[in-house]
């Protein structure tokens, strides 16, 4: 494995992410206190929480959350399901296990740099690109006409990072079994399934799909409970997910105790914290709305179909760069320029930024940044 490149979004965030005044760009839903989620805790899991030995855990994950994870699954048992360190890690040593030197994968783009960047470092990697001039659509053919004979994974996010974009269902199923016909793993990124704005465009979960397919999922995202630092990956493959285990011995071995158990009482109550979170992003659209209507000679804004990010265009002359460099440092209202999100694989826009739709009271910073666009008029 060659030497991976430095994250961009981390080192941005790095500078920024805990001292500009207003991060109007979170990636995760509104979070909660410890004191919230507890009161959604059936009083077992509640006594479990209390009364928690803090020794280590199992490799796979604690079997009562494999359980729960389970079972927001059609096709799915526990024994499908192994837990991680957040999502990160499960995309590292999935692809690790999946990929090798000779091999081949296909991701789509724009995408978490992690995407691209790992699979990168270890084998020839092709790049497709969601069309931003057709409202990010995917083009099939073209994912058809990247696989290769050596094609090992084909890398998706839906909805996805940056975008915010969610395709159709039946492309979706048609993705799948393109993958399963070919002997190919889809890797499917799913940590914003839950945040469509209309339920009904709610992709099925490719683990559901086929027995080859792995599903990423995290209580970061959707959820919004990244501190918890809980990650999965449900794929019907035993043989696959035994590896999964024995690549997790290399690096965490097992999660925080803790964070299980909490990560099982917000998943029992998953449909609870979903409806919230989905309802404040839709209370929060009208600002957004509103704001990008009185500045529609600087930016192009489409809400995302599902998530709670989004991509707006900037059209200033002085580009998408200075623009969100010179804000920050003068307003402390961060964005993330397109900079970001460029990749080594295809072109991507380099006049977009990601806005976040899901944090409680955006006023302040839509306030901040709007009081800053008019005095550059």
């Amino acid at each position: 494995m060659t030497r991976l490149p430095d994250f961009r979004l981390e080192t941005y965030f790095s500078r920024w992410e805990f001292t500009a005044r207003h991060h109007l760009t979170a990636s995760d839903a509104q979070t909660m206190t410890l004191r919230e989620l507890l009161a959604l805790a059936d009083d077992k899991d509640r006594d479990a929480f209390d009364n928690l030995s803090l020794g280590y855990t199992e490799t796979f994950g604690d079997p009562a959350l494999r359980a729960v994870i389970a079972s927001t699954y059609e096709h799915a048992d526990a024994d499908d399901v192994i837990c991680f360190a957040g999502a990160e890690e499960a995309l590292y040593l999935a692809m690790n296990v999946l990929l090798d030197t000779g091999d081949h994968a296909v991701v789509v783009t724009p995408n978490y740099q992690a995407a691209e960047t790992v699979p990168l470092a270890l084998c020839e990697v092709t790049g497709v690109a969601l069309d931003a001039d057709r409202n990010w659509a995917l083009d099939l053919d073209a994912i058809a006409a990247a696989i290769r004979p050596n094609t090992r994974v084909v890398s998706v996010n839906f909805p996805n990072n940056p975008t915010g974009k969610v395709i159709d269902g039946a492309d979706f199923v048609a993705l799948a079994r393109l993958c399963d016909e070919r002997g190919i793993h889809l890797f499917s990124d799913e940590v914003y399934r839950g945040l469509e704005r209309d339920p009904a465009r709610t992709l099925p979960q490719a683990a559901d799909l086929t027995r080859s397919a792995l599903s990423l999922n995290v209580t970061s995202k959707a959820l919004g409970l990244p501190g918890l630092r809980i990650g999965w990956i449900t794929c019907r493959d035993r043989a696959l997910r035994s590896r999964l285990e024995r690549a997790k011995h290399y690096t965490t071995i097992c999660n925080s105790a803790p964070g299980e158990v909490l990560a099982r009482i917000a998943l029992k109550a998953r449909e609870t914290i979903l409806e919230r979170n989905r309802a404040l992003i839709t209370a929060n659209l009208p600002a957004f709305d509103a704001f990008f209507a009185e500045f529609a000679d600087d930016f192009q804004w489409r809400a995302p179909d599902g998530g709670c990010v989004a991509y707006p265009r900037y059209l200033g002359a002085d580009g998408v760069e200075e623009f969100c460099t010179r804000l920050v440092e003068e307003t402390g209202v961060l964005l993330l320029p397109a900079s970001i999100y460029r990749s080594e694989l295809t072109a991507t826009p380099a006049d977009r930024f990601r806005i976040g739709i899901g944090r409680r009271d955006p006023a302040e910073g839509l306030a901040a940044l709007a009081e800053w666009m008019r005095a550059r008029r």
